[in-house]
């Protein structure tokens, strides 16, 4: 689509306007996608040719065509609706952590007190880390919102700083959770619970080979997600995903400290983006209910 020659005439890009790309949502619809995840697939085509016309390979029009399809709305649609994410219930958070490596432990340990997003977490460098004051403030070296111009600020308390503190013994621009680290830690414990000593033949093979996936320098939201699931099938618990002990963070500041204190402490820009993490306290509505009658 995109190699072709700037002011080509309209007849070349054949019939893609709004109807086409209606068509396209359709069948994204019968496939059982959830109506937000179908209508961000729609902004991402749009997108496209958004790109195209600004690199003046697609005709103006096409683009003001595909403007004008609107988004699958709430309650319109045979689209599902996509489930809530919700805090992970801390019993299975904590049975998780024994099956874990010392590092992914500790980022989860850190998520759920600070509610920093994966992304943030795997990113912690201790030249990141202003330990000037008695909250430390952690300011990531990439973020979410950086292209918007935002700062971001995660505050760690003393608790947070604990867990931290065992992982700020190396250069200021190491990465403070290594699973190149995790995986040499693995091995050494293999070697002292090998019942039978290594023989010199075994040890010449094992110097000389070279591993197949050498362990990255720093975990990825990806490698720091998958570690998790392991855990977690190992255990048996339901599943969960590490985003959503933003949210458990966000419901217990909530709870404990308001809306406010809640959106400092996320990051957010808009309380209406926070209500979104923050799950509200059932039991103090009910022990409200309960007084009032």
């Amino acid at each position: 689509m995109f190699g072709v020659r700037p002011g080509a005439p309209l007849e070349f890009w054949g019939d893609f306007g709004p109807l086409a790309l209606k068509a396209v949502r359709q069948q994204m619809v019968e496939h059982g996608l959830c109506r937000r995840h179908i209508n961000q697939r729609v902004n991402r085509v749009r997108r496209i040719f958004k790109w195209g016309v600004e690199n003046e390979l697609v005709p103006p029009q096409i683009l003001h065509g595909l403007q004008a399809v609107a988004p699958l709305k709430r309650g319109r649609t045979t689209a599902p609706e996509s489930k809530p994410v919700l805090p992970v219930p801390d019993a299975d958070v904590d049975a998780v952590l024994p099956h874990v490596s010392r590092q992914v432990a500790a980022m989860i340990e850190l998520q759920r007190l600070s509610g920093m997003r994966p992304g943030e977490v795997v990113l912690m460098r201790p030249s990141d880390i202003d330990r000037s004051n008695p909250v430390w403030i952690y300011r990531p070296l990439k973020h979410k919102t950086a292209y918007q111009g935002h700062v971001r600020e995660i505050y760690l308390g003393q608790k947070a700083q604990l867990i931290l503190q065992p992982w700020l013994d190396r250069e200021p621009a190491a990465y403070c959770f290594s699973p190149r680290e995790a995986e040499a830690e693995r091995n050494r414990q293999r070697r002292l619970n090998r019942r039978s000593p290594m023989t010199p033949s075994q040890s010449r093979r094992k110097s000389k080979a070279q591993p197949k996936n050498a362990k990255r320098e720093r975990y990825d939201r990806d490698s720091y997600r998958s570690a998790i699931e392991y855990a977690i099938a190992k255990v048996g618990v339901a599943h969960w995903h590490p985003h959503q002990l933003r949210h458990n963070c966000a419901t217990r500041i909530r709870r404990d400290f308001g809306l406010d204190a809640a959106q400092v402490i996320l990051g957010h820009k808009s309380a209406a983006i926070t209500e979104v993490y923050a799950e509200l306290d059932r039991t103090k509505a009910i022990g409200v209910v309960s007084q009032v009658g």
